[in-house]
């Protein structure tokens, strides 16, 4: 089998350690490939195109990447390096993974995320795409990215066999574990997880009032969920669909009336 031309992005900055690792893990295992990256951390942008400027993009200084990885820079968000990387740099990429995001994106959180907001893009564009993320805190003394990347090139190497639908990606998140002690894969629903105090107040030494958005996460620990499986070890892969209708809600409108409102439906 061929291997397939990926497209390797993220939300963390091009010379994060996360993308590095995936990128060198992928080069090795024999996947063509090209970089093309923020040039700076673009966590939580969500699914941001630039469209009020010009976007620059670059060839990039190699650092810690592999020789043979090809590496651009772009100033813009993680969905605008998709487009362009798929535009400009390679017009013939096959599959985009983004990743892998320093943290987890998990429940809800995969709404603001710019890394899965990449691999959304690639889907959009009519590839197929892959969202990777290690369940990792900052005050962690170590990042297992190796255990990250060792289980998105088995992913990879399963998609090389297995479609996956028109329309479709997958968000994996990755416990912060050695890779031997990993429990093992597990396809999971979107979980359910809320922020208790997400927002706190504070003034500046100037006496201005700002808010710092953040909080501490709480999960509902349902069995099958995202959330559930990452906490008891395992790597969660959860298929995400592009088509955010609610189909059973259309039904229900229909036959509610909503269709027969107009412009002259008198109000009671």
């Amino acid at each position: 089998m061929t291997a397939r031309r990926l497209l390797l992005t993220n939300d963390d900055g091009i010379y994060a350690p996360g993308l590095v690792t995936l990128a060198n893990r992928l080069h090795e295992a024999g996947y063509p490939l090209a970089v093309v990256a923020p040039d700076r951390e673009r966590s939580s942008v969500g699914h941001a195109l630039t469209l009020n400027r010009p976007i620059r993009l670059w060839e990039a200084e190699r650092g810690h990447y592999a020789p043979g990885v090809d590496i651009f820079g772009c100033d813009g968000t993680p969905s605008d390096c998709v487009v362009l990387g798929m535009e400009v740099i390679d017009p013939t990429v096959d599959l985009v993974v983004s990743g892998i995001n320093r943290g987890p994106n998990l429940g809800d959180d995969l709404t603001y995320s710019g890394t899965v907001s990449a691999a959304m893009e690639g889907v959009i564009l009519g590839k197929g795409a892959v969202a990777v993320s290690l369940n990792c805190q900052r005050s962690e003394a170590q990042n297992h990215y190796e255990t990250a990347a060792v289980s998105a090139l088995k992913i990879l190497d399963w998609l090389g066999e297995n479609a996956l639908s028109r329309g479709t990606l997958l968000n994996v998140n990755v416990p912060n574990l050695s890779l031997e002690t990993i429990e093992g894969f597990m396809v999971t629903r979107k979980g359910l997880r809320t922020y208790e105090g997400k927002v706190t107040e504070f003034r500046n030494p100037h006496g201005a009032l700002s808010y710092w958005i953040a909080g501490k996460p709480e999960d509902d620990m349902a069995e099958g969920t995202d959330v559930w499986a990452v906490a008891h070890g395992l790597v969660s892969v959860t298929p995400i669909h592009m088509d955010m209708t609610h189909f059973p809600s259309i039904r229900f409108l229909k036959e509610k009336g909503l269709e027969a409102l107009g412009p002259d439906t008198p109000r009671r």
